[in-house]
């Protein structure tokens, strides 16, 4: 049976980072934070770690006599969904949300919401840059404007070109 996991890219060896991969260094790392921070999430949510039975903290914890059961039924771990996409200000990072079974209610992730695929920051920055210019095609202005000193005017591919005759 073959196993699908997500593509991602060969993280370079911590030694050989340099000018040239630094960005892709950066980007890896923030993908693994994010994923950590999911997996500890479900960790939180269930109280126990990855691969460890429910109440396993005392030698028969876990086993209820014949005929009882317990109060609310063991919720556990099932896998991860799919690949998912989020931007963020630094660059978009795939990662996956781990599911979890056997709740009551259903899961929702309070770090990476359902159907949430970029951060705030990134949806505020959406709207300004279309407004200055980057649906008319004009890059070198709201890109680089910390550069130039604010300049937001309009550039030349969005203004009518007339012919010199």
């Amino acid at each position: 049976m073959t196993q699908i996991t997500a593509s991602r890219p060969v993280p370079p060896n911590p030694g050989s980072v340099c000018w040239e991969n630094l960005e892709q260094f950066a980007r890896l790392k923030i993908q693994e934070f994010l994923q950590g921070l999911l997996e500890e999430e479900v960790t939180a949510l269930l109280g126990r770690e990855r691969c460890q039975r429910q109440g396993s903290e005392a030698p028969g914890a876990g086993e209820w006599p014949e005929g009882e059961e317990p109060a609310t039924p063991p919720a556990y771990r099932n896998g991860h969904g799919k690949p998912r996409r989020v931007s963020t200000t630094s660059g978009t990072v795939t990662v996956r949300r781990p599911r979890v079974r056997g709740l009551t209610e259903r899961f929702e992730s309070r770090i990476l919401p359902l159907f949430v695929r970029r951060t705030g920051e990134v949806g505020a920055l959406l709207p300004e840059l279309y407004l200055h210019g980057l649906s008319a095609g004009d890059f070198g202005c709201p890109l680089g404007a910390w550069r130039c000193g604010g300049c937001w005017g309009k550039g030349r591919r969005s203004r009518p070109v007339r012919s010199p005759g």
